[in-house]
């Protein structure tokens, strides 16, 4: 293959990157959290009753913000009914997944997991069949200090000091008509204004992400988003977005080219953004939340997402191969390219429902999606603006998504360090990559690490659980100050550089 110059000066600066961008999403949706990350009866559960083996893995990715509860789940979720005594606590239909939901999980343990774990927690309030003054009363729980009904009831079970929750969203998915409590836009825009209002009256310091356009499909896309803007104004912060990909027609090639329309889903938003602020002269700029993103499309029907009234089956339990680890990689590049506009990113979900993660009895697997999210929010420190990335280099036209680079890059510079991300997209050629830069030199790799495999079907299993892993790489050098690298065909790299 032609050689790929790819030009990273570090005075084309394109914002800082926001540590949020590294975060996940924990719903209460088949095992995610009973028989996942909460597990009384394993013998590796530890004596809150989670298991120690996932907050382990958990902890290796070093997840900055965490959603909860849902996604489809919270439009039915009554946060009440899932905190004081236990045995106290219903058990409960749930109809977004047709599940029973036992309570025994609640604000309490998620907000003490996240402070155990340094997540900062994001929490969706209900918007579907809940109310303004039950999203306003979870906030006073959270973030009021004791002297007050709701504070004082979280006193009572358990916490004194209030948690300090400064990230709310105001409903999830309201403009898709598979969610409970679905509304037009007007509609919506109006409930979530008054329940805005009543929760910064409660707490004037939190930050809040509307509903966005949850498809690109849907028939009210970016005009849904327009309206809700317009209309909510200074009252929010952000708006969310979500994306899902996959690769129903078993063309690796075209699938990595996914990332077309994941640059696009972003773009397409950020100009409702700006069109908003310029048609209202408003000084305050949305940014977005891009709260549900992954690869799915193995497990969507009915049968996969249908509990049948029981508590905790499996349900969307994806197992991923080699060329979903990379469109993941992708998704994250495409973050760090739009460091300007994407503040918080989340991705859907953290264990065994769509997810790194998977666990069998006692038994825990890393999915090949692991390792790219695990090399990229391992480098964020140190890390602190997104560089832009001029790439020349050979290209391929995709069926479905255009022309591509066959090399995909991000880059986030550091103080003397400077963090290169890149994606050989070939499924059978080595690509040669210089690194140029700019005004400055490179003085050596500090670190490389790589992701590849033999096939784009290689995957991780229970008896093979090592195919598809992150392993050191040492196919590259500096030469005149210019990062010289080869790589594999189907392969994502990181590299840290020490840079002049």
């Amino acid at each position: 293959m032609e050689k790929t110059c790819v030009l990273l000066d570090p005075g084309y600066i394109i914002a800082p990157v926001d540590p949020r961008i590294f975060g996940g999403f924990l719903e209460h949706l088949g095992r995610a959290i009973y028989g996942g990350i909460f597990d009384p009866q394993s013998s590796l559960a530890d004596e809150h009753g989670f298991r120690k083996d996932v907050l382990a893995a958990l902890h290796n990715l070093h997840l900055t913000t965490v959603r909860y509860p849902g996604g489809n789940f919270a439009s039915g979720y009554h946060w009440m009914d899932g905190i004081g005594p236990k045995d106290k606590r219903p058990r409960a239909r749930e109809l977004a997944w047709q599940c029973i939901e036992p309570n025994q999980f609640g604000t309490d343990e998620f907000l003490g997991l996240a402070r155990r774990m340094g997540w900062l927690p994001m929490i969706t309030v209900n918007l579907g069949t809940g109310t303004p003054e039950e999203a306003c009363n979870w906030v006073e729980y959270c973030n009021s200090p004791a002297g007050t009904r709701y504070a004082d009831l979280r006193v009572a079970n358990g916490s004194i000091d209030p948690y300090g929750v400064r990230l709310w969203c105001l409903g999830n998915e309201m403009d898709g008509p598979w969610q409970l409590g679905h509304l037009p836009a007007e509609q919506y825009a109006l409930l979530a204004s008054q329940t805005a209002k009543m929760m910064k009256d409660i707490d004037p310091t939190i930050e809040l992400v509307a509903c966005g356009s949850s498809t690109m499909s849907g028939p009210t896309y970016m005009e849904w988003d327009r309206i809700v803007l317009e209309y909510l104004g200074p009252q929010v912060e952000y708006i969310s977005l979500h994306r899902y990909v996959g690769n129903p027609r078993g063309d690796t090639a075209d699938y990595l080219a996914v990332t077309n329309t994941i640059d696009r889903r972003i773009e397409d938003l950020d100009a409702v953004c700006r069109f908003v602020q310029a048609k209202t002269r408003s000084k305050k700029r949305h940014y977005l939340c891009f709260d549900e993103w992954n690869v799915w499309y193995r497990t969507t029907g009915v049968e996969d997402s249908r509990g049948k009234g029981q508590v905790a089956p499996p349900l969307l339990e994806e197992f991923y191969n080699l060329e979903d680890a990379l469109v993941v990689a992708g998704f994250l590049n495409s973050f760090i390219r739009h460091a300007d506009a994407v503040k918080i990113a989340n991705i859907a979900q953290m264990v065994n429902v769509i997810a790194p993660i998977h666990t069998r009895g006692d038994q825990i697997l890393l999915q090949s999606i692991y390792y790219p999210l695990a090399m990229f929010s391992n480098r964020r420190e140190g890390g602190e603006v997104a560089l832009h990335p001029v790439v020349n280099g050979p290209a391929y036209e995709s069926p479905s998504y255009g022309e591509v680079k066959y090399i995909d890059v991000s880059a986030i510079l550091g103080d003397g360090i400077m963090h290169v991300f890149m994606i050989n997209r070939s499924l059978n050629e080595d690509a040669v990559v210089e690194i140029n830069p700019g005004g400055s030199k490179f003085e050596s790799i500090l670190s490389a690490e790589v992701v590849t495999g033999s096939s784009p079907q290689d995957r991780n299993t229970y008896e093979e659980p090592y195919r598809v892993i992150s392993r050191s790489f040492g196919a590259g050098k500096v030469v005149d100050g210019k990062a010289l690298v080869s790589l594999p065909p189907l392969s994502f790299v990181a590299f840290t550089l020490s840079i002049q």
